[in-house]
């Protein structure tokens, strides 16, 4: 049986109602219920015949240009899909294998606001992005583990820095990335959105580097030999009453690795884990001052043994570090390995899907590879002054 919304049952009564009572006066409209109001208040034929016409050249115009579009994007994929044979082959990668146009943007008419009532689309609720609270109540449910807090700030900096010093990151890379990244303020524990005034959280990546509850996992399924080496380490140089509380974190950490490494390595299948509750467990280690400084340095680390794995030795700037840290490592170092005449001459296009670009308004504005580097660095060397990143360069 078909049932009337009751949103709809609600405004069907009252026009009935004005349709069959005497006439009111004018000037009594405003103490009207909403519902006849609205009902009253009916567009004109001319109002709806304009609005008519109005549509079809909007949609004539988003036609045109979602073709021409489609088609750029197309060519987009297609030179990207030629550069990775190119390179799997070990051939050139040269500048004929880029697309040198700029992507259309749509500068047509908007879209005309219906003047009839529409009955706007039941939106599905928003599932909450989980915080900092959540995932620390996931460790314990999950692994009955509550990560170390550091008694400090300065005391989690100076842990990050000896860690990230001793793999291989320079002091200008960790420092430069962390003011990207943060703006040069953030604390160890800062999360995407709840940062300089905000109050909701707009994505799970926590910390110096911001990581994803994804990366986290992958960073445990792919790292964690590393991890349980370095921290056992640890407990083996701990004596006294420290040391059982680090033996049990050893063996926490030795079950999320496991868990981790339970499914196939793929970024997909790591994002499946950070969705539930174990995955939010795992995150709970950036918290930790012997575990997080470990994730925050191989967050970068990953990406600078990525470069040297596919030839190129030269010390990575922050800016482009940054680069690889963003877009992911192989689509980085597409723009890393790049001479710069060519960063001169290629769209940032290259390197996004249509959505993406689209959305993102620092790539539209600085549209190629140079203008984009430059201005990557012209934020990290603003926020450097800050003291977050001051006090980060003490620490190394």
């Amino acid at each position: 049986m078909h049932h009337i919304p009751i949103r709809r049952a609600l405004t069907l009564v009252p026009f009935a109602l004005v349709l069959l009572a005497p006439a009111a006066p004018a000037q009594d409209s405003a103490a009207l219920p909403p519902a006849v109001r609205n009902a009253m208040a009916q567009a004109s034929p001319q109002a709806i015949a304009e609005y008519r016409r109005k549509l079809a050249e909007y949609q004539e115009a988003r036609a045109a240009f979602d073709a021409e579009a489609g088609a750029y994007w197309s060519q987009i994929s297609e030179k990207r899909r030629t550069r990775n044979a190119k390179r799997r082959s070990g051939q050139q990668v040269t500048l004929d294998d880029y697309v040198l146009e700029h992507p259309p943007l749509y500068t047509g008419p908007k879209r005309p606001v219906n003047p009839e009532p529409e009955e706007a689309p039941e939106r599905p609720a928003r599932k909450p992005i989980p915080v900092v609270a959540d995932f620390l109540r996931a460790a314990q449910e999950q692994y009955q583990f509550t990560p170390q807090r550091p008694t400090s700030e300065v005391e989690f900096k100076r842990a990050y820095a000896r860690y990230a010093l001793a793999s291989g990151l320079t002091r200008e890379q960790a420092v430069r990335v962390y003011s990207f990244e943060t703006g040069g303020t953030g604390n160890y524990d800062v999360q995407s959105g709840i940062e300089h005034g905000g109050k909701r959280a707009i994505s799970t990546a926590v910390g110096y580097n911001q990581l994803l509850t994804t990366n986290s996992v992958e960073l445990l399924a792919e790292q964690g030999h590393e991890l349980i080496r370095a921290l056992g380490e640890k407990v083996a140089q701990t004596s006294g009453p420290a040391r059982k509380p680090l033996e049990y974190k050893l063996a926490v950490l030795k079950r999320m690795v496991a868990h981790a490494k339970s499914v196939p390595d793929t970024w997909s299948e790591h994002e499946k884990i950070g969705n539930t509750a174990q995955g939010w467990a795992m995150h709970a280690m950036v918290l930790d001052i012997d575990v997080g400084p470990m994730l925050q340095t191989h967050k970068l680390l990953t990406s600078v043994l990525f470069a040297r794995a596919k030839g190129y030795t030269r010390p990575l700037t922050a800016a482009e570090l940054e680069m690889m840290n963003l877009t992911g490592d192989g689509t980085g170092l597409d723009m890393v390995t790049m001479p710069s005449a060519m960063r001169e001459q290629v769209p940032t296009a290259n390197f996004f899907q249509r959505g993406g670009y689209e959305r993102n308004p620092v790539a539209i504005r600085h549209n190629t590879v140079a203008k984009l580097l430059a201005v990557t660095d012209a934020r990290m060397d603003s926020n450097s002054s800050n003291a977050g990143a001051r006090e980060l360069a003490g620490a190394f």
